[in-house]
């Protein structure tokens, strides 16, 4: 606190103390503070609500459900098998394709995207679904060319965890050349539903 000695014009000495400049300021270092306080505390609410919106979609709240399928009925015929898919929990998002598998024994066939699809950013609000394709070419029953694929293994984007359905579609033919160990392949995501 400042004060002063002054002399006033008729000759005294007279003793101020700038009371309204010391409460002013108290009063905007005050403001200053809680305004600081508040303003984070609704910030923070914001970033959270924010990363829970952009958090990853989980197997643990997403239903998913294979089939029915448009079966290949013989060699060299393409089949599609459709994956849906139902959030069940808060809003999450699905970026980039979904992880897709054919297991031959205990060995899981990775499944390249579909040629010219193009993976998307999808948020889902609880509720909301979407699907996805399996493309298969049917190989010949017990061929040395053909995979003896036992079940479809599916992931979500960001998420570790995995769920294995029945394959009851046939033999899928081997893919050609280097990288195509299945003549299959898996869609991008589509929104389903209204």
């Amino acid at each position: 606190m400042i004060c002063g000695l002054f002399h006033d014009p008729r000759g005294f000495l007279m003793r101020t103390m700038p009371i309204t400049v010391t409460a002013v300021t108290a009063l905007l270092l005050l403001t200053a503070c809680g305004g600081e306080g508040g303003g984070d505390g609704a910030k923070d609410g914001a970033k959270d609500d924010a990363k829970q919106k952009n958090a990853a979609c989980s197997s643990a709240t997403v239903s998913m459900e294979a089939g029915p399928a448009s079966e290949a009925p013989a060699a060299g015929d393409t089949g599609e098998v459709p994956v849906n898919l139902v959030n069940e929990g808060a809003a999450c998002v699905l970026d980039g394709f979904p992880g897709a598998s054919l297991v031959v024994g205990d060995e899981p066939v990775a499944l390249a995207p579909a040629e010219g699809a193009t993976a998307q950013k999808l948020t889902l609000a609880e509720g909301a679904s979407v699907s996805f394709t399996i493309s298969y070419v049917r190989g010949p029953e017990g061929a040395a060319g053909s995979l003896a694929v036992e079940s479809l293994r599916v992931g979500l984007p960001g998420d570790s965890a995995t769920r294995d359905f029945p394959w009851s579609y046939g033999p899928v033919a081997a893919g050609e050349g280097t990288d195509a160990a299945a003549d299959a392949s898996v869609g991008a995501f589509q929104r389903t539903g209204d």
